[in-house]
């Protein structure tokens, strides 16, 4: 899908799950879920990134060097929106606020979570599995979630199901997701994008082959169409 939005003023401040439900769609059909081991990797990889053509970067809080990878990429990167992954408590909400993340990204739905995030002013995609998630994140005023682990708990005949009874909802299918599986799930009206880490390969990381993440990302820009 063409870019239709400038990244750097994308969000608004104080924005909100309709904010992003609106925004990061606009900007490509994949989200990349990235681990960054070393945050010296953060900006070049940005730009690897950015150059292919993939503006929403999803830098998870699995590793030491997370928050500074998005503090460096917030910093250097406006090119790029920077949000925040695998966010669990209310303090890691805080926390990806203070690095300069635009959004928040949960593995699950949490009250206490989404109030933090609130209260910091980062828009939140939690994840949901079942349909009682999406009740509780739907009476919570969020109609964009992320379906996690995708492929684990159902995958396209759970997408599809879910389409009948919360067809105001739109998913981010996250867990599970290829290059090869991608399309179908963004074939399905309910589904907005997509969330994978096939994008940022660890080893490509770990050999600054740059080159590479940006053909991946040219790559996955192409998915809406396929």
């Amino acid at each position: 899908m063409a870019v239709t939005i400038d990244p750097a003023a994308a969000l608004p401040k104080r924005a909100d799950n309709a904010d992003l439900r609106r925004v990061l769609p606009a900007l490509g059909p994949v989200i990349p879920v990235i681990v960054v081991e070393d945050a010296a990797h953060a900006l070049p990889l940005a730009r690897a990134l950015v150059a292919g053509g993939v503006r929403v970067l999803e830098v998870t809080l699995r590793t030491p060097a997370a928050l500074a990878a998005v503090e460096a990429i917030a910093r250097a990167a406006p090119e790029a929106v920077v949000g925040a992954g695998t966010l669990r408590t209310p303090a890691d909400a805080r926390a990806a606020a203070a690095a300069g993340a635009r959004f928040a990204v949960s593995p699950g739905y949490s009250p206490a979570l989404a109030a933090a995030c609130r209260d910091a002013g980062l828009p939140l995609l939690p994840g949901v599995a079942t349909a009682s998630e999406v009740m509780a994140a739907a009476a919570d005023g969020m109609s964009f979630l992320k379906l996690f682990p995708a492929t684990a708990v159902g995958g396209l005949p759970l997408i599809k199901a879910l389409a009948g009874p919360f067809a105001d909802v739109a998913f981010c299918p996250t867990g599970g997701i290829t290059p090869d599986n991608a399309p179908q799930f963004l074939a399905q009206p309910n589904v907005a994008v997509v969330g994978g880490s096939w994008l940022t390969p660890a080893d490509a990381l770990r050999a600054g082959d740059w080159a590479r993440v940006t053909a991946l990302a040219r790559a996955a820009g192409a998915l809406r169409v396929a």
